[in-house]
């Protein structure tokens, strides 16, 4: 559980109420890539996986945002939505935050308790196609 990944891409995958959901996933895990986030975007193609991380900003985001927060063994401690220009407060057993446009997390089934899957490209298990 205490894995580590490279940016890149991969697949969220969201063991919810809706069963398994699988969302396309930029993973950004460097200072710079997580700095950087979604900063200047008007769009999200699926969702974004900082980690490490404990909290975000919104401050200079164009869009506002669904955010879930993953502790340490990716199950969802929170999600909320926050709109551009906003400090989020930082969660204690928050490893690791899941941003994507805002309202599409309900649809997704992600909510706190939920238990994730971060499959980067090129590992085992990732599905193949047009995700």
């Amino acid at each position: 559980m205490g894995r580590r990944w490279r940016d890149g891409r991969g697949t969220l995958v969201i063991h919810g109420v809706r069963g398994e959901v699988r969302v396309p996933l930029e993973i950004a895990t460097s200072y710079r890539a997580r700095t950087r986030g979604l900063l200047g975007r008007d769009t999200v193609n699926g969702a974004m996986l900082l980690s490490p991380a404990g909290s975000i900003h919104t401050l200079g985001m164009r869009i506002p945002i669904d955010v879930a927060y993953l502790d340490r063994g990716l199950r969802v401690i929170a999600v909320r939505t926050m709109r551009p220009g906003r400090m989020g407060m930082p969660r204690l057993r928050a490893r690791h935050v899941v941003e994507a446009e805002a309202g599409v997390m309900e649809g997704w089934g992600l909510s706190a308790g939920v238990a994730v899957r971060i499959v980067a490209r090129g590992e085992q298990g990732e599905a193949r196609g047009d995700e």
